[in-house]
């Protein structure tokens, strides 16, 4: 089947949906190179689980799994996620993350636009490459992290 994806990148506010044949199919995320099959983009999704054989899914965002119940009687379980705001991220180089804003990405939408590339030195601050608002991002003073779980 054709389907029109184009390149993820981490900062461009399309939400991946993969898909598997099993739970065992996705454990290959475990393994190194390992991914499910991309079935779709989209800026936001609706799930709608009707009662079924199996009395719960498994669901899987931004890398964190949830065991989701399904409905037991003739109920309608909603999960919709969104892209709700950007997200600082901070990556350690080697990063596999492309981002849409850096020149250095493969496939960069921008290849042809000299105006945005940065120089080397200007992606990566303290060993970690900066993605969209990361060069901001500042824990406040009076957050010790030391206490966070």
């Amino acid at each position: 089947m054709q389907r029109d994806l184009t390149a993820p990148y981490v900062d461009d506010g399309l939400i991946e949906v993969v898909g598997f044949r099993d739970a065992w199919h996705g454990l290959v995320l475990l393994a190194p190179n390992g991914h499910g099959t991309r079935l779709a983009q989209a800026h936001r999704i609706r799930f709608e689980f009707h009662k079924g054989a199996a009395e719960h899914t498994f669901m899987r965002i931004d890398g964190e799994p949830w065991k989701q119940p399904l409905p037991k009687e003739d109920d309608t379980v909603v999960v919709e996620i969104s892209h709700l705001r950007q997200v600082v991220m901070l990556a350690s180089d080697p990063c596999k993350s492309k981002s849409i804003n850096d020149p250095s990405s493969p496939c960069h939408p921008h290849d042809d636009d000299d105006s945005n590339s940065l120089e080397d030195e200007d992606e990566w601050e303290d060993g970690r490459k900066k993605f969209g608002a990361a060069a901001t991002f500042k824990i406040p003073d009076e957050v010790d992290i030391a206490h966070l779980s």
